[in-house]
């Protein structure tokens, strides 16, 4: 196909460049941290089953132990329970995991505010700019939290016991679930709502609004400052969990250069 082909081809003279959006999981990486009573996710951690040894003489493997929402990772519907009866992980469509994808940059907002929440305005004014969303693709929303991403205590970014990091308004959620053509919606923040979106009505917008409307997230992004506002095409590789809400992805970006 001649298609496949000018993509190879321009691959390989970097016309078309790859930009890994995925942070690095490890057991440092950092989690989300939900208030007694509520249960927690586990973190990330590898158990050595051999490694040249004799327990394995000739190969080196793990078994890994986590959750479905640590670290870079897909929300699919189901995750929230306004989506119940929606897609688990195993069932989002190919066309949302390789789809479209433009980002709208409030990092100079947040560096302000922590707790700045992205209004239906801001993005108004992005498409004045740069035209309308991707029908069917996914909007990437950049804030600069993924410089924090190497401490926990920076990028959960907790005082007075609450979580001030930036998320999305109720009427933007709304506005994004009922009336955006996108297909799931992506952060740098360790979820897609706000740290303290719980105080918001409803609470956590974005899950509740955006899953439940069949949409996607997608969560612990990096290098977005690497991409363009618009022209990028993004590869969500989830693992097909049967029955999943979520889970841990790769991600990648491919731009003209």
């Amino acid at each position: 196909m001649p298609v496949l082909t000018d993509l190879l081809s321009a691959l390989q003279t970097r016309d078309v460049e790859v930009v890994d959006l995925t942070a690095p999981l490890s057991a440092s990486t950092p989690v989300l941290q939900l208030p007694p009573p509520f249960a927690n996710t586990a973190s990330f951690r590898l158990e050595e089953i051999s490694r040249y040894d004799e327990r394995g003489p000739r190969w080196y493997w793990n078994d890994i132990h986590t959750g479905e929402h640590v670290g870079t990772h897909v929300d699919a519907p189901s995750h929230w329970v306004s989506g119940k009866d929606g897609h688990n992980v195993d069932q989002i469509p190919l066309s949302t995991l390789i789809a479209p994808a433009v980002v709208l940059d409030a990092s100079a907002k947040v560096a302000g505010n922590p707790d700045f929440l992205l209004g239906i305005e801001d993005i108004r004014e992005w498409e004045d700019e740069h035209g309308s969303l991707p029908d069917g693709g996914w909007l990437l929303y950049r804030t600069g939290w993924d410089a924090r991403s190497a401490d926990q205590d920076s990028f959960l970014n907790v005082s007075e016991g609450a979580s001030h990091t930036p998320g999305v308004s109720p009427e933007c959620a709304r506005w994004l679930a009922e009336e955006a053509p996108i297909a799931g919606f992506g952060v740098e923040t360790v979820g897609t709502d706000a740290g303290r979106a719980g105080e918001l009505e409803p609470m956590f917008p974005c899950h509740d609004r955006l899953l439940g409307a069949g949409k996607c997230g997608l969560t612990q992004l990096q290098n977005l400052a690497r991409l363009p506002a618009t022209g990028t095409m993004l590869v969500v590789s989830p693992l097909p969990i049967v029955g999943g809400s979520g889970s841990p992805a790769r991600v990648y970006a491919l731009v003209e250069r």
